[in-house]
């Protein structure tokens, strides 16, 4: 007979967590969310949210409306975990009293990953928060300010990384250079805003069958971004970048998306990490030596069988792990995980996209995008959230060609302004001192 009155808390409220959480509360388990965050975030969206596509809230979805949804059997825990007590069962929070658990679900997703850059850390934005994707968004639309009012003759954005999240990015900025910039700012021709893609592969978009690579390269240099493959980054800087071969590239803004790893704090957790600092689990998903710790979606690595770390392979874990549980609680042995294979896919801009079947059928062009529009708009949580998302997306992609179609924040300004304002204090501090200079010798000489 099934425990159902077994404790269950998840960390983290990405796509594993949520898909774990909802498959436990059908089972009638007590299940508490523990997540900083009072919402969870459709991660594939945020680089429209960062070019100003999509609203930040058209992304986002209340935990407390989820939970509310899953007939009391749900609660939500707003804390960041610090530690796991796993000999008294407890998840160790900053805030508030520790939680205890019968069974633990880790599922924190995943961060950038530097590989160690100088410089890359501090001067890089990243698009794995709503908060980092809209200081993105602000800082694009604080440079094209600056540009507008003669402040700056250009501005310079270079996207490091050639997958999926680099692709869509670099290919949207190229759309608003040459559509909607010259809308919003008449000021502003389109040759004042540069877009430069820098990939260390001999090609973009890697796990993607070659046709597909070769599509996605055309269609980028068609749009005006300068792709750099064969190239690696050495160090960052606040207005460039400096490659291994010891060329520099101008650089306002400088957007990661060349990697991922697992969280600092994960590594405090006393738990087996593989590669990029990924939890080691078994085919089962638990984490390799517990007996009562899963871990799920990007955070975790199946040790015998890796899985890209995408959207699908997080719901499919969540909701196998959430059954993997009630196996638990009644006793029954574990099984192993298998993955769906459904495909992948990446949009490249309006009308152009890529998509693979795991049978090898590829499709590109308009119908690869509207393949990929109704895909990410029906994974979206909320019926709000898919209305208002198809919305601006229309706005952004039918009308942007007559009509300004950009949502706005503040003005911010890029990581280049602090290189900037270092050089103006150094130009005036040596005209000062220049002037100090002559008056001393101007002065007249007493005998």
């Amino acid at each position: 007979m099934v425990n159902k009155s077994a404790h269950v808390v998840i960390v983290g409220a990405g796509f594993g967590g949520i898909s774990a959480a909802h498959e436990l509360a059908k089972s009638g388990f007590r299940v508490t969310i523990v997540d900083k965050n009072p919402y969870t975030t459709f991660l594939p969206l945020l680089y429209q949210v960062a070019t100003g596509g999509v609203n930040p809230g058209d992304v986002t979805y209340s935990l407390r409306l989820f939970a509310a949804k899953q007939k009391g059997h749900v609660r939500v825990r707003r804390a960041a975990v610090t530690g796991i007590d796993k000999v008294n069962r407890l998840v160790q929070v900053d805030d508030g009293p520790d939680l205890t658990y019968d069974y633990l679900v880790i599922a924190t997703g995943v961060t950038a990953n530097f590989f160690g850059i100088p410089g890359a850390a501090e001067y890089s934005r990243t698009l794995y928060t709503r908060t980092a994707s809209i200081e993105v968004r602000d800082m694009i639309y604080g440079g094209m300010e600056d540009v507008a009012d003669g402040g700056r003759k250009s501005f310079d954005v270079i996207v490091v990384g050639g997958g999926p999240t680099g692709v869509e990015m670099a290919g949207t900025l190229a759309e608003m250079k040459t559509i909607g910039i010259p809308k919003a700012y008449p000021e502003i021709t389109p040759d004042q805003m540069n877009v430069t893609l820098v990939e260390m592969a001999p090609q973009l978009l890697t796990p993607f069958a070659k046709n597909l690579q070769e599509y996605t390269l055309k269609q980028l240099r068609d749009r005006g971004v300068d792709v750099r493959l064969n190239t690696a980054i050495s160090s960052v800087h606040a207005d460039h970048v400096e490659l291994k071969d010891g060329t520099q590239l101008p650089a306002d803004l400088v957007i990661w998306g060349a990697g991922i790893g697992g969280y600092d704090v994960v590594g405090e957790w006393d738990l087996p990490l593989g590669r990029g600092k990924r939890i080691e689990v078994e085919p089962s998903m638990l984490v390799v030596g517990e007996d009562r710790i899963f871990a799920v979606g990007d955070c975790a690595v199946i040790t015998t069988d890796p899985l890209p770390q995408l959207a699908q392979p997080a719901i499919q874990q969540g909701a196998f792990v959430g059954k993997q549980v009630e196996r638990l609680a009644s006793g029954e042995p574990l099984v192993s995980f298998s993955y769906k294979n459904k495909g992948i896919m990446a949009t490249i801009g309006k009308a152009a996209a890529v998509a693979e079947f795991p049978n090898g059928w590829t499709v590109t062009g308009f119908p690869a995008w509207v393949l990929w529009v109704v895909v990410h708009l029906f994974f979206l949580l909320g019926n709000r959230n898919r209305v208002m998302s198809m919305i601006n997306l229309a706005a952004r992609y039918s009308f942007g060609s007559k009509a300004s179609a950009t949502i706005v924040g503040d003005p911010l300004s890029p990581p280049s302004e602090t290189a900037l304002a270092e050089r103006k204090e150094a130009q005036e501090k040596a005209k000062l001192e220049a002037r100090r200079k002559h008056e001393e010798q101007a002065e007249p000489q007493h005998g």
